[in-house]
């Protein structure tokens, strides 16, 4: 890949709204091992091998809080971790107005998109409580809004724009498994 990484405390990261979003998991859920890393992607290609790298290494259980603003590349990222799992990318789209995809690959994948809910009760009525326990792998746009009833293990990615056609990837690994994932990144990043 090459892309450029960086680790290091979140007071390192540029750009107050992804301290503000990391800072507002924290508060939420304070939890063992926390590991960072940051990842600057200069084109879609480099998103998607990014991508790829992140999907070999989730497994059963593992749930994704993903962030940023409209454009940033939450879907695009999606669609790259769903088609290194097996899944065919055109049929990954954002599930803005359906709310949940379901796709079977490696492993079941449940897609959300909480843009459009008001609180986190229809976040649960959706069942997504249930898939957040599931042996599958959980993808959450928009994770922020429905931040106090997500797992306590999570991978949380807050995404910005460079420029047109770069993105910064800001992850936070939350708890055992997802710091697990963060340091295979750091390790696999050349």
């Amino acid at each position: 890949m090459s892309g450029r990484a960086s680790s290091g405390p979140a007071s390192e990261h540029s750009g107050a709204e992804s301290e503000i979003q990391f800072t507002i998991f924290t508060k939420v859920r304070l939890l063992g091992p926390e590991t960072e890393w940051t990842f600057e992607s200069t084109s879609e290609n480099e998103t998607r091998r990014l991508g790829i790298l992140l999907a070999a290494q989730l497994e059963p259980g593992t749930v994704i809080a993903l962030n940023g603003n409209l454009g940033a590349g939450k879907t695009r990222l999606v669609q790259a971790i769903a088609e290194a799992m097996g899944v065919d990318r055109s049929t990954v789209s954002s599930p803005t107005f359906v709310l949940i995809q379901e796709y079977q690959g490696r492993l079941p994948l449940y897609h959300f998109d909480t843009y459009r809910l008001k609180d986190t009760d229809e976040f649960l009525e959706l069942g997504a409580d249930d898939l957040l326990y599931a042996d599958g792998v959980c993808l959450i746009e928009w994770a922020d809004k429905v931040a106090e009833v997500l797992p306590r293990d999570l991978l949380l990615i807050n995404i910005e724009h460079s420029s047109e056609t770069a993105r910064t990837f800001h992850f936070l690994g939350q708890g055992p498994r997802s710091s697990n994932i963060v340091n295979t990144l750091k390790r696999e990043d050349p």
